[in-house]
């Protein structure tokens, strides 16, 4: 069974490929697993300047997924270029993606441009579901046009594929995601988490202190594959679906919406193994499929 997929220009393994925020900067992993069986993986959403992040409690369960405000909690770029990708390059041989978030399109540009130029970087993640600080406080991914200008300009300084990270929490995702093709992204990533909120019956107050949350976990899967197959069907780009994503079989799934790579989120967070375990159990799920190569599945 061969599951070589093509992201970008750039030969994977598999498609199967940790999401940013679950997988840290994959060093921790690498101390229970080889992480090289991985595709790749796309690492901690990096900003310009160090973030502590949102006040605790940032994390609530609930049925079938979790919800999460973290708020980007990171070192900032120059330290995650400085101290987290050489720890990373002594255990992961392969191109990572570099995941990106911003709060104003200069922002997005400058940390883009510093990691444009890490030879360790094969994918550039660009995350437009940060508020706008200078637009309102509305996300840059939930207005095609802010989307496009976010597009445009990190592609003017970067030589690596650029590939936008969408936000499911609107209306029309694919004229967002059209709208990214037209600025010159070389793929779409989605979805980002749902929002969601939980309450303390007992506290009689929001579970989580910023009151709502990025909802992820098998209960989003379905909307993600409506989402992958609708923006598939619409934009020649490669698709990289994610949402809820558990199993070897949720991959193919994805793949036959139209998805070339598939990442795998809060699973990583319930198992540790999650994405090894997928890897593995793919080949078995291929041969009961009368699946050959993984590249060869089309779009239902």
């Amino acid at each position: 069974m061969n599951t070589k997929v093509n992201l970008c220009g750039i030969e994977l393994d598999n498609p199967v490929i940790p999401a940013s925020g679950t997988f840290g900067f994959g060093y921790e992993f690498a101390e229970i697993y080889d992480i090289n069986v991985l595709g790749t993986f796309s690492f901690k959403g990096t900003t310009l300047e160090p973030r502590f992040g949102n006040p605790t409690p940032r994390i609530a369960e609930c049925t079938a997924g979790m919800i999460n405000a973290v708020g980007l909690q990171n070192p900032g770029v120059e330290k995650v270029i400085s101290e987290e990708l050489p720890k990373l390059k002594k255990c992961f041989h392969k191109p990572v993606m570099a995941n990106i978030s911003g709060f104003s399109v200069e922002q997005y540009v400058e940390t883009c441009r510093l990691l444009d130029a890490e030879s360790q970087v094969g994918w550039l993640e660009v995350n437009v579901s940060c508020p706008n600080v200078h637009g309102g406080g509305m996300s840059f991914g939930t207005n095609p046009q802010a989307a496009a200008e976010v597009t445009a300009a990190v592609k003017k300084v970067t030589r690596k594929p650029v590939i936008i990270k969408l936000s499911p929490n609107v209306t029309d995702i694919v004229s967002i995601a059209k709208a990214c093709e037209d600025a010159g992204a070389d793929g779409i990533s989605l979805i980002n988490t749902l929002l969601g909120m939980r309450i303390d019956l007992k506290r009689k107050k929001p579970v989580i202190a910023n009151v709502m949350g990025g909802f992820s976990g098998p209960a989003i899967f379905p909307v993600a594959v409506r989402m992958v197959y609708q923006v598939s069907g619409a934009v020649k780009i490669p698709v990289i679906g994610m949402g809820g994503v558990s199993s070897a079989k949720d991959v193919i799934e994805m793949m036959m919406a139209g998805a070339t790579a598939v990442q795998v989120g809060a699973m990583n967070l319930v198992n540790p193994f999650a994405c090894k375990d997928i890897i593995e159990q793919l080949p078995v799920e291929m041969a009961k499929l009368g699946i050959e190569n993984l590249s060869d599945i089309k779009r239902v």
